[in-house]
């Protein structure tokens, strides 16, 4: 069994796979600061829960973007499993190619949706990734990465909503009951919803019209807001919440063996 982490800017996702199968998985605040024995204490309960004891995992990956915490987390990983965790980002030698001006500021969980989406799916794929950020990775089938779009998250766009507006609650992002909102929470709900909704597919329709290869491609829907964005999208086909968690485990078995 191997334990993977997959550091974004709100949470940490962590997955207990045994072999390729996602066993258990956790999520975490990245917000909050945690030295590496802290981090070593959470990692041990919960893999302990997990396997039955910490010893059942065997090694251990991490994709991050966020740098301040990666070396506490990377000191953690050493601490409770015994060895070195392998580090899925740009500059690992893994069979991705990047074809952007600038490959080594490509997101290490772009690497991973882009790992996952060649390896399982095997054609061309947009993946869209809905957590702090919404991103469009653009993936061929042998595994090079295009490029993208990055916007601002859906959950980023409500609590900006909040924030400036004086009269306006701060309300759960629901589907509302229609799109002509009676009510005032309704309306935030209509707006933040479909408002990402028709984003999304208007941007992937602008990438489909891009595209350089003449099969369409795979549009894939990947974390925490994809399940709620799903049922309301004309675009979206496929939802895979534990898509880069997938890809991590697979950056694993090829920097590991």
């Amino acid at each position: 069994m191997i334990a993977v982490f997959d550091v974004g800017n709100s949470e940490i996702t962590v997955g207990i796979f045994d072999d390729e199968e996602l066993i258990s998985h956790w999520r975490l605040t990245t917000a909050a600061p945690r030295t590496a024995d802290e981090l070593a204490i959470l990692i041990r309960s919960i893999t302990g829960d997990a396997t039955g004891a910490s010893a059942g995992v065997t090694g251990s990956a991490i994709c991050s973007v966020v740098p301040a915490i990666t070396p506490m987390l990377v000191e953690a990983c050493e601490m409770c499993f015994d060895r070195k965790p392998v580090i899925v980002d740009a500059r690992a030698k893994l069979p991705v190619k990047l074809d952007v001006e600038e490959p080594f500021t490509v997101g290490a969980d772009r690497i991973a949706n882009t790992l996952a989406a060649s390896r399982i799916h095997h054609r061309d794929t947009i993946v869209v990734d809905l957590g702090t950020a919404t991103t469009y990775d653009c993936i061929t089938a042998d595994g090079t990465f295009l490029g993208g779009v990055i916007q601002p998250g859906v959950m980023i766009s409500a609590d900006t909503l909040f924030r400036r507006t004086a009269q306006l609650p701060a309300t759960d992002i629901v589907p509302p009951k229609r799109v002509i909102a009676r009510r005032t929470d309704e309306c935030v709900r209509a707006g933040v919803l479909y408002g990402a909704v028709d984003s999304i597919d208007g941007i992937v329709r602008r990438i489909k019209a891009e595209w350089p290869n003449e099969e369409p491609p795979l549009v894939l829907a990947t974390g925490g807001m994809a399940p709620i964005i799903k049922p309301y999208s004309a675009e979206l086909e496929l939802v895979d919440p534990f898509l880069t968690l997938k890809g991590i485990r697979i950056g694993y078995r090829l920097l590991a063996s």
